[in-house]
């Protein structure tokens, strides 16, 4: 189906993240920049300075920032389209950057919301102004568990990060954002209503609409299918190549999520007393902070000197362990891969879903532990180890864990309903799927001429 936009991405880079795309221009956001496809072109617009701020200010309040000190070069770049007889039809904002509604108002275009996380944390988002004046004391002090519309009940521990603490700006700032949702004409959500039945149907009924929501649109799974560049895929695929068909377990915890020093080192003696052949993608280790090289464009020191001594050498021929990064929708394509050990980042989950891996569960921050209750409990696709009262995974409990899905009876269940799932996410965007009709449908809102 040909949808025949155009579309143009206006990037707010943040300081820091700018100097590194000018510096490694090779890599990252820059590589993605100049792939993108024809009919997609970008703005990079300058970055803006948080010499103001604490230097532990959260994310969340840094990115809110980001789009509110830039609107004047958003009003700017709108501005210099529209004199050139391009206004655009619409004007789609990321969840924290609501801010930009703003700048559609003064040039009268309609605003949209680009929600990439779940369905669940979506209405999590909406409900928050009620949750905000209904609840008088911190979430996760709550004894009985929440719920959110549509969704399964779920403990206020297992909110997402920047709501654990209403004092902090983070969460002044989401619920800022959350309150202005309803400003949206519409949001377009990375999910499909096959892996998130419950919150979809709810936030496309006559209740959510009654409740002032707007529409969304889920037009989900948007997977990545492979590497940048062929070239950049390393030794991982040529040592799957090498292993029997859906014998190894893949363990990564994203771009940015490492664990501590002694979690590495459960988790390593884990997989040895496992027995099963493993891929691991290993960052340094990261102290309190487990997302703290999400944004960091380097990563000092060797991660394998943090490895227990011998285990390289112990493992040697059924386990393979890289530093920093591996091609990972390369790597969950693979034939050799039975199950993926993730830190429940959703990108990773729909990767994992569209290519009908089995997950373990291993939440670190944001909305990792909402994604990890819905993995596990709601659509059982996961197995979650469960920590000790020091806070650590044990080693025997990993090793349970990692054998009862690749090897146990539970395993074959969780393999049989994410192979259920892979074959919806393919129907999902077939060329008529639902996804496919859905942003057919958004599409020719905006360009009525474009179907």
């Amino acid at each position: 189906m040909q949808i025949g936009l155009k579309i143009l991405l206006i990037v707010v880079p943040l300081l820091g993240i700018a100097s590194f795309w000018v510096i490694h221009s090779s890599s990252g956001a820059s590589a993605f920049l100049s792939a993108l496809p024809p009919g997609v072109d970008h703005i990079l617009l300058p970055p803006v300075t948080f010499d103001d701020l604490p230097p532990d200010v959260k994310i969340e309040t840094r990115i809110s920032l980001t789009v509110t000190r830039s609107l004047p070069s958003i009003n700017a770049a709108l501005k210099t389209l529209i004199d050139g007889g391009r206004k655009p039809a619409a004007l789609v904002v990321d969840l924290f950057g609501t801010d930009g509604f703003e700048a559609a108002a003064e040039f009268n275009i309609p605003p949209y919301i680009f929600f990439p996380s779940t369905a669940m944390t979506l209405s999590l988002f909406l409900h928050l102004p009620n949750l905000d004046e209904t609840v008088s004391s911190e979430y996760w002090e709550v004894a009985e568990k929440l719920q959110i519309p549509g969704c399964i009940p779920i403990h206020g521990r297992d909110l997402l990060d920047p709501v654990q603490d209403r004092k902090n700006d983070a969460y002044k700032w989401v619920l800022h954002n959350a309150k202005r949702y309803r400003l949206a004409r519409g949001i377009i959500l990375n999910s499909f209503k096959e892996l998130e039945p419950g919150p979809i149907e709810y936030l496309q009924g006559k209740e959510s609409k009654n409740n002032g929501n707007p529409s969304v649109y889920p037009i989900g799974p948007l997977v990545q299918t492979g590497s940048p560049k062929p070239d950049s895929d390393g030794p991982s695929m040529k040592w799957l190549d090498e292993q029997p068909s859906g014998s190894v377990l893949f363990i990564s915890f994203g771009s940015g999520g490492s664990l501590s020093q002694e979690q590495i080192t459960e988790l390593a003696l884990g997989l040895e007393l496992s027995e099963q052949r493993f891929l691991w993608v290993l960052r340094r280790p990261s102290g309190s902070d487990s997302n703290r090289d999400y944004f960091s464009i380097k990563d000092a020191g060797d991660p394998l000197a943090y490895l227990p001594e011998g285990f390289v050498e112990r493992t040697k021929g059924r386990g393979l362990v890289l530093p920093l990064w591996a091609p990972q929708a390369k790597i969950l394509a693979h034939g050799s891969v039975s199950a993926f050990l993730t830190h429940c980042g959703w990108n990773s989950i729909l990767e994992s879903v569209a290519n009908g891996v089995p997950m373990i569960a291993w939440p670190l921050y944001a909305e990792q532990r909402m994604n990890a209750v819905l993995l596990h409990e709601d659509v059982k696709v996961a197995l979650r180890p469960r920590a000790g009262e020091n806070g650590l995974v044990g080693r025997v409990e990993i090793a349970n864990v990692v054998k009862g899905l690749m090897e146990g009876e539970e395993g074959k269940r969780i393999r049989s309903r994410i192979r259920d799932l892979k074959n919806a996410a393919c129907n999902a965007l077939s060329e008529k799927g639902q996804s496919t009709n859905v942003l057919a449908q958004l599409a020719a809102k905006w360009n009525p001429a474009s179907i």
